[in-house]
């Protein structure tokens, strides 16, 4: 996962795709729930809308972007991702550029067994001081229409495209 502050040029970010799988399940009304994660470090700490994800990361060109999605989330969440059917839920450009590719995968997941990878950056900036932040520092469970109000703009589509799924199947 890329963050504000990585050092990459400004044209590298049309270029640059992640994938990842979006976990939901039936909750006891009989809604839908997603699973999100919030993403970790300094910048998003204090942050609630737009700063909670799905569990996704980049791949290079020549990794299948399914694979992709399911590497990612062992490396984002440390558990394996979960089996069954996915649900190609397609592409969204984010505001930075970057595209994500997303599936949806009917799975029940414990969010407090979630153990995170880390990443590193320079914090504060021009400190010289190098800190680890975990990738997601908080994952959870969310109703449809709790997690629009939280999710990356962008990534609003796989909710509603999901809707669409699940209302008719």
């Amino acid at each position: 996962m890329t963050r504000p502050g990585d050092t990459e040029g400004a044209g590298a970010a049309r270029h640059r795709r992640s994938a990842g799988l979006l976990l939901f399940r039936r909750a006891a009304d009989g809604g839908t729930e997603v699973l999100l994660g919030h993403m970790g470090g300094p910048y998003y700490a204090r942050k609630e809308a737009g700063a909670w994800t799905v569990p996704k990361g980049e791949y290079p060109p020549e990794e299948p972007a399914w694979e992709a999605a399911r590497r990612e989330f062992e490396e984002e969440l440390g558990l394996p991702p979960p089996d069954g059917t996915a649900v190609p839920l397609g592409e969204v450009r984010q505001a930075g550029g970057k595209v994500v590719t997303a599936w949806a995968v009917r799975a029940d997941l414990d969010p407090s067994t979630v153990v995170p990878g880390t990443f590193g950056m320079e914090w504060p900036p021009r400190s010289g001081r190098r800190q680890e932040f975990p990738e997601l520092d908080r994952v959870r469970w969310f109703p449809l229409a709790e997690a629009r109000e939280v999710i990356v703009k962008a990534q609003a589509a796989f909710l509603d495209r999901l809707a669409e799924h699940s209302d008719g199947g």
